[in-house]
């Protein structure tokens, strides 16, 4: 692996998650070796299992698998925010770290962001889903919603295989929550979203870190404070440098 700085950072959020950590760098690497120069950065969100020592096996054996630590779980948006805030690459890619995301989707992702000069987001959107019924109940309900209210024209925001411009992430308003609002988000500041059809799968091993009722009353709080920004949201002036 060479250490010269990477036009691509991965950056895979996880919270007890030592189980899948060796397969899932394995198949990025499969997908991303020999396309781009790339890290990876693994976000370990206060873990108390394995997870950081199978994170720091292989970083023995790998230049570009980087660690980061919450001394306590932040939750997810945290993570990728971290994760973004030290990455090197231009660009950022996002996977979950439970396995259901394939890493053999990131070459696409990318390849949207590299090609549209004004994309600033190019979203996952699960097909075939393996979860629970209730679980994709909840998901087609919250989506609904949330697309009939914010009208941001995306099926599925909760799939964490995305990829962005560095940047114009950082631009988005920090919140709790702000990985499911990307694409209304970066719609207000002017850029497009590219869509990416992506086939999900079952998680490698473990169990889900996130629940359905500890969220449902902060994503309705989450939804109108994200409406209430769109609304909020004017025109930039066009601003020219007034020279002496």
């Amino acid at each position: 692996m060479s250490s010269s700085q990477p036009s691509v950072s991965i950056v895979v959020p996880v919270r007890n998650e030592a189980g899948n950590i060796a397969p899932l760098i394995e198949e990025i690497t499969a997908a991303l070796d020999g396309r781009w120069a790339y890290e990876i950065i693994y976000v370990n969100d206060g873990s108390t299992d394995a997870t950081g020592e199978r994170l720091a096996e292989i970083m023995t054996q790998r230049d570009n698998l980087r660690q980061l630590r919450h001394a306590k779980s932040g939750g997810q948006s945290a993570a990728v925010r971290s994760g973004v805030r030290a990455a090197r690459g231009a660009i950022v890619a996002t996977l979950d770290g439970d396995g259901q995301n394939n890493p053999a989707f990131l070459p696409d992702l990318i390849a949207a962001v590299e090609k549209g000069a004004n994309v600033g987001l190019a979203a996952g959107q699960r097909v075939g889903r393996k979860d629970t019924g209730f679980k994709k109940f909840q998901s087609r309900a919250a989506n609904k919603i949330r697309n009939a209210i914010l009208k941001d024209g995306t099926r599925d925001t909760g799939c964490g295989l995305k990829a962005f411009r560095r940047e114009v992430f950082l631009m988005m308003p920090y919140f709790d929550g702000l990985h499911r609002f990307l694409p209304a988000l970066m719609r207000r500041e002017g850029f497009d979203i590219a869509y990416v059809d992506v086939i999900d799968r079952p998680r490698h091993s473990g169990v889900s870190n996130y629940g359905f009722f500890d969220r449902l009353w902060i994503g309705i709080m989450d939804l109108a404070g994200v409406w209430w920004l769109i609304r909020r949201k004017k025109p930039t002036p066009e601003v020219t440098e007034v020279k002496a």
